[in-house]
């Protein structure tokens, strides 16, 4: 009888904790947790002194965040998430997964002409680029779950970000094979580095910013390609970038 009782505490706590809930039910992410809420986000029109920004002059420039990567180093402002070490899988990190897809998509992209830089956890302070990508990898309980997905933020003052992601969904699906997930989370929508009214550490309000959940480590099918083809989503990434990129006239092949 007393294990029995035990037993229905445990239950309770873990109910009242919001552990059962989010192991059981709620779709997870390889984005960092404490995503903002779309609430948390200023209305567009406080920034309407961005109506005559214009892009520096220069070569098409492109960032590719890792996710997670060097997460210790994190400014005091976003401490709270030096914890958050992402999904692991085939006895892999996210970050090692999703670095050597970064340096794969860098090589495809400088060989044409594009500035790539490679970017840790933190983001520079005010961050710009024509377009900037987070990579991370899922993570989840339920080991048959698969698939990629893409999302921008909730507010996108560039009005860029949307097409980036269509771009990048198109080729990204015809290369891996993969299906879209479509649980795009809160933390991926409230992604920190998309937030540059709350954090010194985010990219310019006129880059085109997305976060892109490459796959499951925690799905065999998905690990495998991630892992040991790094080159084809890496591929699939640059296609989506070539074609923004041509689409606001940067690069002419």
């Amino acid at each position: 009888m007393k294990f029995k009782i035990s037993a229905i505490i445990l239950i309770f706590a873990a109910i009242a904790s919001g552990w059962w809930w989010k192991t059981k039910d709620e779709p997870q992410s390889g984005a960092p947790p404490y995503g903002e809420e779309e609430s948390d986000a200023p209305e567009m029109d406080r920034f309407a002194w961005l109506n005559n920004w214009k892009r520096p002059e220069g070569p098409p420039k492109v960032g590719l965040q890792v996710g997670h990567w060097k997460n210790e180093e994190l400014p005091e402002e976003l401490s709270r998430l030096r914890g958050s070490t992402g999904a692991t899988g085939g006895g892999k990190s996210e970050w090692e997964v999703t670095l050597a897809i970064a340096e794969n998509t860098a090589e495809i992209l400088r060989a044409k002409g594009v500035m790539v830089d490679i970017l840790p956890a933190t983001v520079p302070s005010g961050y710009w680029a024509d377009l900037f990508v987070a990579l991370h990898a899922d993570g989840s309980t339920d080991r048959s779950k698969s698939g990629y997905k893409i999302a921008r933020s909730w507010r996108d003052i560039s009005g860029k970000a949307d097409e980036l992601a269509d771009f990048l969904d198109t080729s990204y699906q015809q290369a891996t094979g993969l299906d879209r997930d479509p649980n795009v989370t809160r933390n991926m929508r409230g992604y920190y580095a998309f937030a540059w009214w709350r954090y010194e550490h985010a990219v310019h309000p006129m880059t085109a910013a997305v976060i892109v959940e490459t796959g499951f480590l925690t799905n065999a099918a998905d690990r495998q390609l991630l892992i040991s083809r790094p080159q084809i989503p890496a591929g699939a990434l640059a296609r989506g970038m070539f074609t923004f990129l041509r689409s606001e006239g940067l690069i002419k092949d």
